[in-house]
């Protein structure tokens, strides 16, 4: 028992709860003591509404304790629902069978990895009921264990699959293995429809979407709950249940950075925050990228630099229904993957006739300081410069100091290594200059906006840091000429926006011959009333 543990303890007169931290089994949270935000009325309006289920969420974010809980219900473990909505709301007298097929553990580099996997977890599902297989091939062993519960049991049998796409997501950077594997579990989902007369319940939950065509041909009754209203937030903490059920944790805290920096993530619905995050904070009480740091998005960063993509357009992406639903080994988007890997979320949704549109957005501050921080160092190759270089731009900042910044600023740039360009083609997109500067002041953690919009145009960059704006304006010489950057801000009124603040005005030009600024420009602008 930790120092911290007992003076807490002695303050609130009663022992607190321990934070489920890692445990994703519904049983250990209840019977060992842990802190449990109830989410079983999910599972009542789940079952009362349908049978077939399918939910995309970011990795760490409470499915697999979800579909644990759907396991405890559907075994009619009565006692470990005391207290919780479910427990005056559930047929208690009715257990039915339950195959729990999770792919969460290992990697699969191939299909016989995947095989060999698969065969473990189907004989670890029938060793629980007493079962022998009759049959060698897996996918028929599946059908058989499902087949021969229901007849054993004589009722349906519920199926609860987790981290479905990990096989495929483990892969997503050879193609042929990540497609070959989607084959092979594509033969494996199919049993799941062709064993209807004997499935009660099916839920399927990963990280990705994939295609009903590539992944679930066939299931088409399979219901997708991902970007349901009603279902926002099956998995997560509102800010309410945060409040309730970790109320005694809370003292001291500032509730409104703490949602600044790990609320957020919307499907539609209310906002939650990331249950791995949050569960982390409340145990240190210190401001980090908990989530962020249990993986790193190569993959991603490698798609972003292939397609030249201008980071700064993260915020305030709009797309269409298409691009933020499903897709595909052989075809991939870049918003997609970002939204269903956690590093976008829903801003806002409209109606279009018979179109429906999104913004998408970081969610929150550690996943914008996370990811740039991240690309920033994908994009430099230099990390202890790159911490110096941010080390100074804070420095400038805060003794409001413009020279500072354009020298700092230029030492973005000479301190990336010539043959980095090369290798690379880095200075061949416009982008890629702007990019650098915006995930600079984005992983430095200030208040940094790309594309912001005036009744004149949208500003290239804007930052507020310490009750002053800066507005600032990209351009290339090679393609416009000198002595743009500043003359647009200027001729644009940006500063308008800005009444009464002390505003700076920044036009910054590079020279992609050169791989650095060859201008920089800067003047305040004058107060208005």
């Amino acid at each position: 028992m930790t120092q911290d543990f007992v003076v807490t303890t002695l303050i609130s007169g009663q022992f607190m709860k321990k934070l489920p931290i890692g445990i994703q089994t519904f049983k250990n949270l209840i019977e060992e003591g842990y802190a449990y935000v109830d989410k079983t009325p999910f599972v009542g309006r789940l079952t009362a509404a349908g049978k077939y289920y399918f939910l995309s969420r970011p990795r760490r974010f409470g499915k697999s304790v979800f579909l644990s809980t759907l396991k405890s219900a559907y075994r009619c473990e009565k006692e470990l629902f005391d207290g919780l909505y479910l427990y005056d709301h559930w047929d208690w007298k009715s257990p039915h069978p339950v195959v729990h097929v999770s792919f969460g553990a290992g990697v699969a580099r191939n299909t016989q990895d995947l095989q060999e996997s698969f065969t473990y977890i189907l004989d670890d599902n029938a060793r629980q009921y007493g079962l022998t297989f009759t049959y060698k091939d897996l996918k028929n062993r599946f059908a058989e264990l499902i087949r021969t519960l229901y007849e054993v049991s004589g009722r349906g049998v519920v199926v609860l699959v987790d981290e479905y796409d990990k096989p495929i997501l483990d892969n997503i950077d050879n193609l042929e293995a990540a497609a070959a594997i989607r084959e092979e579990l594509k033969s494996y989902y199919s049993v799941i429809k062709d064993s209807d007369p004997y499935v009660a319940f099916a839920f399927i939950t990963g990280v990705s979407k994939f295609s009903k065509v590539s992944l679930f041909s066939g299931l088409n009754n399979l219901e997708d709950i991902t970007l349901d209203e009603r279902y926002s937030a099956i998995c997560g903490y509102s800010q309410e249940e945060l409040e309730k059920v970790f109320k005694d944790r809370l003292s001291g805290v500032d509730l409104t950075e703490v949602a600044r920096w790990y609320n957020g993530y919307n499907w539609l619905g209310r906002e939650v925050y990331n249950p791995f995050d949050i569960l982390l904070f409340l145990s240190k009480k210190t401001f980090a990228n908990y989530w962020f740091e249990t993986a790193t998005p190569t993959f991603l960063i490698k798609l972003l630099q292939d397609r030249q993509y201008v980071v700064p357009a993260l915020e305030g992406l709009e797309v269409n229904e298409k691009i933020i639903g499903s897709f595909d080994v052989d075809r991939i988007e870049i918003e997609t993957l970002l939204f269903q890997t956690g590093y976008l979320t829903v801003k806002w949704s409209r109606q279009m006739s018979g179109l429906r549109r999104f913004g998408l957005g970081f969610p929150n501050q550690e996943v914008k300081q996370g990811l740039t921080d991240y690309i920033l160092s994908f994009l430099t190759n230099t990390t202890v410069a790159a911490e110096d270089n941010k080390a100074a731009l804070h420095g400038a900042l805060e003794a409001e100091d413009l020279t500072g910044i354009e020298r700092t600023m230029r030492a973005f740039f000479s301190s990336i290594p010539h043959d980095w360009y090369r290798k690379n083609q880095l200075s061949g997109y416009e982008g890629y200059y702007a990019s650098i500067v915006y995930c600079y002041f984005a992983a430095l953690g200030v208040d940094v906006r790309a594309e912001e919009c005036t009744n004149q145009g949208r500003m290239d960059l804007v930052v507020r840091f310490a009750g002053r704006v800066y507005i600032i304006e990209f351009k290339v010489i090679e393609t416009g000429g000198p002595g743009k950057a500043l003359q647009q801000i200027k001729d644009k009124g940006y500063a308008e926006k800005f009444g009464g603040q002390t505003v700076y005005l920044i036009g910054v030009e590079f020279s992609r011959d050169k791989k650095n600024i060859e201008r920089f420009e800067w003047e305040a602008a004058q107060k208005s009333s």
